[in-house]
């Protein structure tokens, strides 16, 4: 069974965490989880990694699931505090729990981005990102085009502020505070981003860790254009890209969730655990699979 925890953001902010695993070696794994997804969604990934030999740590972001205050409507939260705030948070206690272990850290969707905005983030040894993404509506072509365009421009302004945050039950997930979604529109409006917002470069290109940045063709969240974009800003390490489709693991569908459910415990899961568990390289030296 997982430990609950809770871990201190950077301004002092009580995050909801949990632990997987106690081990004295072996990797220390940090889970980084998507927008509106609460820390229990990786569960079972964190409890297989911990029967791989790692130690796991999920946490849920302020606002979310075990970090959610008693009343959404006007509590202060941006998408940045994510990163800057929360994540950085997170990645401190770590790096004093886990000994002499490497640090690794797994990113979900915006988890992957969010790496780009903690300070430590040049400590971290490893990185792993599943559809992590610029979130431009541009990246997207055809309906899926005009449909991210219409979420950005018009449906989460428009519940964010006829509800004071956005509703779950809209088909974004949890409930997101108001400020973090309005933040996160914006960026989405923007063809470079969060960098078109006073986020820079800087944070980037200081991670020096190999990383493994996976993608899904079946992830309407998360297409090809617009996984490039996000990873080309990483630019102090290699970054090994690799494509998944459902047909070569015999499945008809994975998504931008898929990957997390155990039935790809044999195959995306032990691809992910062999990268972790590789030898250790200098860090700005690519990993070949």
């Amino acid at each position: 069974m997982p430990t609950p925890i809770r871990i201190s953001a950077t301004d002092g902010y009580a995050l909801g965490a949990r632990r997987f695993g106690d081990q004295s070696a072996g990797p220390y794994v940090v889970i980084a989880g998507a927008t509106a997804v609460k820390q229990a969604y990786y569960a079972r990934f964190a409890a297989w990694l911990s029967l791989q030999g790692c130690t796991v740590l999920t946490f849920d972001y302020r606002g979310v699931g075990e970090s959610r205050p008693a009343r959404l409507r006007g509590f202060e939260a941006r998408l940045r505090d994510w990163g800057e705030r929360d994540l950085e948070g997170v990645l401190r206690f770590a790096l004093e729990d886990k000994g002499s272990r490497p640090l690794h850290v797994i990113g979900h969707s915006v988890g992957g981005q969010l790496v780009g905005l903690a300070e430590s983030n040049g400590s971290i040894d490893r990185i792993v990102t599943v559809g992590s993404q610029s979130g431009y509506w541009g990246h997207w072509s055809g309906v899926s085009k005009l449909h991210k365009a219409a979420v950005w421009y018009g449906l989460l302004p428009v519940l964010s502020n006829t509800f004071g945050f956005v509703p779950g039950k809209f088909g974004m997930g949890e409930d997101l505070p108001k400020g973090v979604a309005l933040e996160w529109a914006r960026w989405c409006r923007h063809p470079e981003y969060m960098l078109g917002h006073g986020i820079g470069k800087d944070g980037f290109a200081r991670v020096k860790a190999p990383m493994r940045a996976i993608s899904i063709s079946d992830d309407d969240y998360a297409p090809k254009p617009a996984v490039e974009a996000l990873h080309a800003l990483y630019t102090g390490t290699q970054v090994e890209r690799h494509h998944v489709s459902p047909h070569e693991l015999e499945m008809q569908a994975i998504g931008h969730f898929g990957f997390f459910r155990s039935t790809f415990q044999d195959s995306l899961w032990r691809n992910v655990s062999t990268f972790l568990f590789a030898r250790q390289l200098t860090r700005s030296q690519p990993v070949v699979a």
